[in-house]
């Protein structure tokens, strides 16, 4: 606790402080003034101070309105920095002018010329390093009082040292020591905190007792990232990030906003450059719309198409705070935006025919993104008919509406799931896949392709945030199986990759994104806990762990994931971009199954709508049901 005086201090109106700052320098500079004398002559009391004695106050009187001018006197001490430096030094040059010209015209012949030299050094060092004092003890009883936590920054860049500063003024944080793996850094210090090696990071974290260890490196490539992650994942720390460069360039983010690390920094790769006429050869200069606007896929797709210079951009989105949320967006960087795109915000549902009709006409839109999708399994399970009416209608409709309206491009975006689906959420998927296997076959002009890809880390179905909230809370982690495995793509590469498929399309095909390598969910929820700096709690121990309990699988889910049905798969020019010629039911099968589930759908006859999809996608096994024989139509 603070005394009671120092708190009167701390608490004193901002006019006192600056009296108090006043009645220091008034003290100051003529004990500034004694040392030049002193220093010069190497005694206390030399002879010619008698005869100058005037100097003493002229000091003050010209001294303090000196600094009021150069506003040293406004300058809030807890938060100076090198203005206050220059201030200061600007100000003691100016007296130690003062004192020259006062000598000459006061003709006092046996005064030293090199005492204002003197004063200024000195007075330089009392009146600056005052403040500073002031400032270090400031903060210092700041974060005793607000028992300010100490904290290890990994980067001691540009970042770092900004990180650094923000923390400072925060109060909350206490940085006992740097840590880089840049050699010519190791040594240095930061605004006197060393920087140390990364081998050197056991014993820091022992030593300071450190608990959270905050890594500033934005600009670092994710396969570097990854290695530092792997360093700090066996030590006992809770890890943090500031944002990338690209979150603060774009003004999501500030550098002292700390978050808890990507994950895809874990399971990610470096993401392959985009070929820039893949990106904008379905975009640039053309009207593009994007259903599911809102959704993680969908905003993301947004993202990367608004800075790729359409002409218009159209947002259709179901849900009207989704909606409001990435208009507002696009809106926002639009108009930073050389080439300023109409965006229109488009409030509807994908199986409205009429509206989707419309909207395309209305617009002209000539490439489609088509997000638009219910994707949570377990729900999609338990309300098979919205599902259907969503996912298989809400895409016939759209397909259709686009070959009237003259689109050039539909791109579908797809689901791993929708390989031998186990689910109805696959299976409808599967089935919209199909839906537009059949229209590219009619060869009526629009170009229809689909895209599929497995999981995106942070989209709303994830495990990520969703361990997050549960290691925050103590846990424990809920995973499903031990077994079960995923795989796992940022978001803004899957959206990106899906802008370069769509282009290369001729019709029909199915664009499958490389992935990567399955990651074993239990293995991404062990790493989650230990970068929260807990342990995994295993047989009772440790008793402060987090334990990780299974639930047992969801109803439709599957073990393992798949993107290829057959083998049909062959590269492009795109390395992280593989083609597929799947098979697809006749034309009169199609037909005839969509028009029972129309009926099903009407009579919201479950059971019916059920039986017609496992006959139609010849692939969809679900666990609970045995194999049925083909759709004959």
């Amino acid at each position: 606790m603070l005394s009671r005086s120092l708190e009167r201090l701390l608490n004193l109106p901002r006019s006192r402080k600056r009296w108090l700052m006043v009645l220091a320098d008034v003290v100051m500079l003529p004990l500034a003034l004694w040392s030049g004398f002193a220093i010069r002559l190497a005694e206390p009391f030399p002879p010619i101070m008698l005869e100058t004695w005037w100097l003493f106050p002229l000091v003050v009187l010209v001294g303090i309105p000196v600094f009021a001018k150069l506003g040293l006197y406004r300058a809030v001490i807890r938060f100076m920095g090198s203005r206050t430096i220059w201030a200061v030094g600007a100000g003691v040059a100016v007296l130690a002018l003062v004192l020259w010209a006062a000598a000459a015209i006061g003709r006092i012949d046996s005064f030293p010329r090199s005492v204002p030299i003197n004063f200024a050094i000195v007075a330089f060092l009392y009146v600056g390093g005052s403040r500073f004092l002031v400032r270090t003890w400031y903060r210092s009883i700041v974060e005793a009082s607000a028992g300010a936590e100490p904290v290890i920054v990994f980067g001691a860049g540009e970042a770092g040292v900004q990180l650094l500063s923000g923390l400072k003024a925060g109060g909350r944080f206490r940085v006992v020591a740097f840590v880089d793996e840049d050699r010519s850094l190791q040594g240095s210090s930061i605004d006197g905190i060393p920087v140390h090696k990364p081998a050197q990071l056991a014993r820091l974290i022992d030593r300071f007792r450190v608990g959270r260890v905050l890594l500033a490196i934005p600009s670092a490539t994710r396969q570097e990232r990854r290695r530092i992650l792997e360093q700090l994942e066996p030590l006992p720390v809770y890890v943090q990030t500031v944002p990338s460069m690209e979150a603060v360039v774009s003004g999501h983010a500030s550098l002292e906003q700390l978050e808890d690390v990507d994950i895809g920094d874990l399971l990610g790769r470096d993401p392959v450059p985009p070929d820039p006429e893949l990106l904008t050869r379905s975009v640039r200069g053309r009207v593009v719309m994007v259903t599911g606007a809102g959704g993680s896929i969908g905003s993301e797709l947004c993202r990367r198409i608004i800075r790729l210079e359409p002409a218009a951009l159209i947002l259709f989105e179901r849900n009207e705070f989704a909606l409001y949320s990435i208009e507002r967006e696009m809106q926002e960087v639009a108009a930073q935006q050389e080439q300023y795109p109409a965006i229109h915000a488009v409030l509807g549902s994908v199986a409205n025919a009429r509206r989707v009709a419309a909207v395309l006409e209305e617009h002209g839109v000539q490439t489609l993104y088509h997000a638009a999708a219910y994707k949570h399994v377990p729900i999609v399970e338990s309300n098979l008919i919205e599902g259907v009416r969503n996912n298989v209608f809400g895409t016939a409709v759209l397909a259709e509406a686009a070959l009237n309206a003259g689109v050039e491009r539909f791109i579908l975006i797809s689901t791993d799931k929708a390989v031998r689906p186990t689910n109805v959420m696959g299976a409808t998927k599967r089935l919209a896949e199909m839906v537009l296997q059949d229209r590219a076959r009619e060869r009526r002009g629009t170009i229809f392709s689909m895209v599929r890809f497995g999981n995106v880390l942070g989209s709303s179905g994830s495990v990520v945030p969703l361990f997050h909230q549960q290691i925050r809370d103590g846990g424990p982690v809920t995973v499903t199986h031990p077994e079960i495995t995923r795989y796992f793509m940022s978001i803004p590469e899957a959206a990106e990759l899906v802008i370069q498929a769509g282009a290369m399309a001729e019709g029909g095909e199915v664009y499958v994104l490389d992935m990567g390598e399955p990651v074993r969910i239990i293995d991404l929820a062990r790493r989650m806990i230990r970068l929260h700096g807990r342990q995994v709690k295993e047989d009772g121990m440790p008793e402060d762990g987090v334990e990780i309990v299974f639930t047992g699988l969801r109803p439709g889910e599957k073990l393992y994931e798949e993107l290829l049905i057959g083998d049909n798969v062959e590269p492009t020019a795109h390395a992280r971009i593989m083609r597929a010629r799947e098979d697809c039911v006749a034309p009169q099968d199609l037909q005839a199954a969509l028009s029972q589930l129309d009926q099903a759908e009407r009579e919201m006859d479950t059971e019916r709508a059920c039986h017609t999809i496992r006959a139609v996608v010849h692939e969809y096994a679900p666990a609970d049901h045995p194999p049925q024989e083909r759709f004959a139509g």
